[in-house]
C-alpha cells in the first residue's frame, strides 16, 4: 500500500502544489488521506423535498431556483453584512439568510438552479433557512449525477463538486494498485468487504446497502487497527516476569482489620483480583474503576501493605499536592494503628519539599528506608532512584499523560502495576480502550452514604441556593462555593472566586467563618487553609477547582458551583464528590445562565438526573463523543474517525475477538497472510516495532 496509497496530494491530476495547501489543512497530504476523508452524509436526490412540504425546525435538501438576492448591513452590528436569496421550485418560496459573508453575492446568480441544505426556521411570518449550504445542480460530472452523492466537511474556498472530482480522480488512479492488509480468513468470516469496494462504496455507493456493508468493513478495520497494539503490548507484558509477592504475611490482615469500617462487598471483591495478581510472577497491569468515594485509596492502601510485607517497596502517585498530602497524613494514620505498622516508613515527595528535604527523600528511597512514598509528578524525576519498587500505584490516571504513567513503573524491575480513576465508563468499552490492563471495578459506596440532592437554578434564583447553604452552616455543617476563575472576566460576565470571597464574607454569608482557596496560593497557605477547614475553623470554603480530585471533608453538606455551564459533566461530577462523604443529607447546587447551549443545558439536566458516576459517564459520552471524552492525543481515538465505540459495540466486540485468534497464532505477525498487515501497523505507529518480538 505503500507505493500507491502514500503519493502526496499534489500529484493527482487537478491538484498541483498550490491547491495541495488547501487539502492539507484538512489534514490530507497523501492520497491515503484523500481517500480516507469520509461524506458527513449524502444527498438523495432522487428525493428531493418540496418546498411547500417543509416544516421548521427539521432538516432538508431542496433543489430551488434563486428568484432574487440581495445584500444589506446589520444596523445592530457595525460592518456585519447580510446576504438573502429568495428561492423557489414551483410548489412554493422560501428564504435562505447567510451571515458576514459578502462574497456569496458572486454565487447566487438570479435564475440559476442550486440544491440546498439547512434547517428551516420561522422568521416573522415566513420560513428561512439560516446559513444553508448549497452547490450548484451539474448535469455533466458523474460524481455530482449519481443517487446517492456525498457530502464532505469543507472549508470555505473548497467546493463539494471539486472535492468530489478529486477523489473519484483518486479512486480510479490509485484504487487498482491497492492491496487489502486485512487478512481473507478475517474478512471471511465476518463478512466483510474488500478494501477497494469499500472505499468506492463509502464515498460513491452503489445503494445504501453497499454503503451500510462499506461502512461497517471501514469501521471494523478502525476498531481492528486500533486495538492490534493494544493486544500486542499486553502479549508482551505476560511474557515479562515480574515480582511474586507474599500474600500471606501478617501485615495485611492487621491492616484491614484495624479500619474503623467494614469493607464493602465490592472492596472486598476488588482487593482480591488484585492480591491474585500479586501473587503472581507476571506483572500485574490493572485498572481500578470507582465512583468518587467508593474507596479505591483503602483499596491500594491495603496492595501497598501486602508489597511491603514481602520486603518490597510501594510508590503512590497522584495529580496534586494536596491530594497527595491528605493521603500521606491519612494513610500514615491508618498503618500506624497496626500492629508493627509503626516501624514501616512512610514518605512524602512533592515539588514544595525544599532541595535539602527533597535530597534527604531521594536517599532514603535509594537506601530502602522508605517503604512507601506517596507523591505527585515529583516521583518521576531523575533523582528518584528505588531500592526494590514492586508496586506502582497511579491515582486519577487520566490526569498524566501516557507517557508520564508509563515512567514510573519502568523505576523497578517490571512492579506491579495499579491505574486508578474516578472518572468510571461503560465496563466493554474500558476492555476496548484499556485493552492492555485487566479491569477491576467498585460499583458500591460504603453503607450509610446518601446519594447527594442536586438542583438546578439560574442567576436570578441564586438567593435561594444562598439560602439553602446558610441553613446548612446554621445545622453545624460546612458548605462549599465554586468559581471557574479566580479573577473576574467582564468579556465573558464570569464572577472570580477573589472578588466574590469578599462580597459573600461582608454580605450573604456574615458572620459565618470564610476562607478562599486557589491554584495561585502557595502550597503551604493551600495546605493551612485546607487544615483549617477539615478541623472546622472555617464554615465556608470559597474555591476553584482545585477541589475537584479526592478532597475528603466529612462535615461538608452543600455545594454551589457558580457558572455551572461552563463545568465539564466529568467534573462537575467530580466536584459534587466532594460532598455526601458523611452519613448526613448534602445538597448540590447548580447555578447557570437562563439560556445556555444544547450541549451545556445536557449536562446539567444528567447532573440533576443521575448520581452514579457510570449513568454519567455514559450521558458524558453521549453529549461529546468519544474522542473528546478520553482526550484523542491520549487515547488514540483520533484514529477512529468513522467506527463509534458507542453504537458499534458488536463490531468491536467482533475486531476484537479476530485480533485475539490472530495474535494467539501469530503474535510475530510472521505467516505470510499477516505481513500486509504488519506494514500497516508498523507505517501508522513505527514505535510498535519492538511489539514485533513478542514470543
Amino acid at each position: 500500500m505503500k507505493n500507491a496509497f502514500h503519493t502526496s496530494i499534489q500529484y493527482l491530476k487537478g491538484v498541483g502544489p498550490k491547491r495541495a495547501k488547501a487539502f492539507n489543512k484538512l489534514g490530507i497530504y497523501t492520497i491515503e488521506d484523500l481517500l480516507y476523508y469520509f461524506p458527513r452524509r449524502y444527498q438523495d436526490r432522487t428525493k428531493f423535498s418540496a418546498i411547500s412540504q417543509l416544516q421548521e425546525g427539521q432538516n432538508y435538501t431542496i433543489k430551488a431556483r434563486i428568484l432574487a438576492r440581495g445584500q444589506r448591513q446589520s444596523f445592530r452590528k457595525r460592518g456585519f453584512s447580510i446576504t438573502e436569496a429568495a428561492v423557489a421550485d414551483g410548489s412554493g418560496k422560501l428564504f435562505c439568510v447567510w451571515f458576514n459573508r459578502p462574497y456569496l453575492e458572486d454565487y447566487l446568480k438570479v435564475g440559476r438552479e442550486l440544491i440546498f441544505y439547512g434547517k428551516v426556521e420561522r422568521y416573522g411570518n415566513r420560513l428561512q433557512m439560516n446559513s444553508p449550504e448549497f452547490e450548484f445542480v451539474s448535469g455533466e460530472d458523474s460524481a455530482d449525477t449519481a443517487q446517492f452523492v456525498p457530502v464532505y466537511p469543507l472549508p470555505e474556498g473548497v467546493t463539494q463538486r471539486y472535492f468530489r472530482r478529486s477523489i473519484k480522480q483518486a479512486l480510479e488512479e490509485f484504487l487498482p494498485r491497492v492491496n487489502d492488509f486485512l487478512p481473507y480468513d478475517i474478512r471471511a468470516k465476518n463478512n466483510l468487504l474488500n478494501l477497494a469496494r469499500s472505499l468506492i462504496n463509502i464515498h460513491f455507493p452503489e445503494n445504501l446497502r453497499m454503503q451500510k456493508e462499506a461502512y461497517e468493513r471501514l469501521a471494523f478495520e478502525e476498531f481492528f487497527l486500533f486495538q492490534l497494539p493494544i493486544l500486542l503490548r499486553k502479549a508482551k507484558k505476560k511474557a515479562r516476569c515480574g515480582v511474586a509477592h507474599n500474600i500471606k504475611g501478617p501485615l495485611s490482615g492487621a491492616f484491614i482489620r484495624s479500619l474503623p469500617f467494614k469493607l464493602t462487598a465490592a472492596q472486598a471483591r476488588v482487593l482480591q483480583e488484585i492480591i491474585r495478581d500479586m501473587a503472581s510472577p507476571q506483572p500485574m497491569q490493572r485498572l481500578l474503576q470507582g465512583d468518587v468515594g467508593s474507596g479505591k485509596t483503602v483499596v491500594a492502601t491495603a496492595a501497598c501493605i501486602v508489597t511491603i510485607q514481602g520486603g518490597y517497596q510501594a510508590a503512590f502517585m497522584v495529580p496534586t499536592e494536596i491530594l497527595a498530602r491528605q493521603h500521606y497524613i491519612n494513610i500514615k494514620n491508618q498503618i500506624s494503628k497496626i500492629k508493627d505498622g509503626k516501624d514501616l516508613k512512610i514518605g512524602l515527595l512533592t515539588s514544595s519539599l525544599n532541595k535539602k528535604e527533597k535530597e534527604k527523600t531521594y536517599q532514603e528511597i535509594e537506601d530502602g528506608k522508605i517503604d512507601l512514598i506517596i507523591g505527585t509528578h515529583a516521583l518521576l524525576e531523575e533523582e528518584v532512584e528505588f531500592n526494590n519498587l514492586g508496586l506502582a500505584v497511579i491515582d486519577e490516571q487520566h490526569k498524566f499523560g501516557v507517557g508520564q504513567r508509563a515512567l514510573l513503573p519502568k523505576k523497578g524491575p517490571n512492579p506491579d502495576v495499579l491505574i486508578m480513576t474516578a472518572t468510571p465508563i461503560p465496563r466493554t468499552l474500558a476492555i476496548t480502550l484499556y485493552g492492555d490492563l485487566d479491569i477491576s471495578v467498585i460499583d458500591e459506596l460504603p453503607a450509610g452514604r446518601l446519594p447527594v440532592k442536586t438542583l438546578h437554578l439560574t442567576r436570578k434564583e441564586k438567593k435561594k441556593a444562598y439560602s439553602l447553604a446558610r441553613g446548612q452552616l446554621s445545622q453545624g455543617n460546612q458548605a462549599y462555593i465554586i468559581y471557574p476563575v479566580i479573577d473576574e472576566s467582564y468579556a465573558l460576565d464570569i464572577a472570580g472566586a477573589k472578588k466574590m470571597y469578599e462580597r459573600l464574607k461582608a454580605a450573604e454569608f456574615k458572620g459565618f467563618k470564610l476562607g478562599l482557596i486557589h491554584g495561585r496560593l502557595k502550597q503551604k497557605e493551600q495546605d493551612l487553609i485546607m487544615t483549617q477547614f477539615r478541623k472546622r475553623k472555617l464554615d465556608l470554603l470559597v474555591s476553584t477547582t482545585v477541589l475537584e480530585v479526592g478532597i475528603d471533608i466529612p462535615g461538608a453538606t452543600c455545594m454551589i458551583i457558580e457558572h455551572a455551564q461552563r463545568f465539564g459533566l466529568a467534573q462537575l461530577h467530580q466536584l459534587r464528590g466532594r460532598i455526601g462523604r458523611g452519613s448526613k443529607e448534602s445538597f448540590c447546587v447548580l447555578i447557570s445562565e437562563a439560556v445556555g447551549s444544547e450541549e451545556s443545558a445536557a449536562r446539567l439536566e444528567a447532573m440533576v438526573r443521575y448520581a452514579d458516576g457510570f449513568r454519567i459517564a455514559e450521558e458524558d459520552l453521549k453529549i461529546r463523543g468519544p474522542g473528546e471524552f478520553f482526550g484523542k492525543r491520549q487515547s488514540g481515538l483520533s484514529e477512529l474517525k468513522i467506527a463509534n465505540p458507542l453504537t458499534q459495540m458488536h463490531l468491536l466486540k467482533k475486531a476484537r475477538e479476530a485480533l485475539q485468534r490472530l495474535i494467539g497464532s501469530d503474535p510475530r505477525l510472521e505467516m505470510h497472510q499477516n505481513l500486509l498487515l504488519k506494514e500497516r501497523l508498523l507505517q501508522r505507529f513505527p514505535e510498535y516495532e519492538q511489539l514485533m518480538l513478542v514470543g
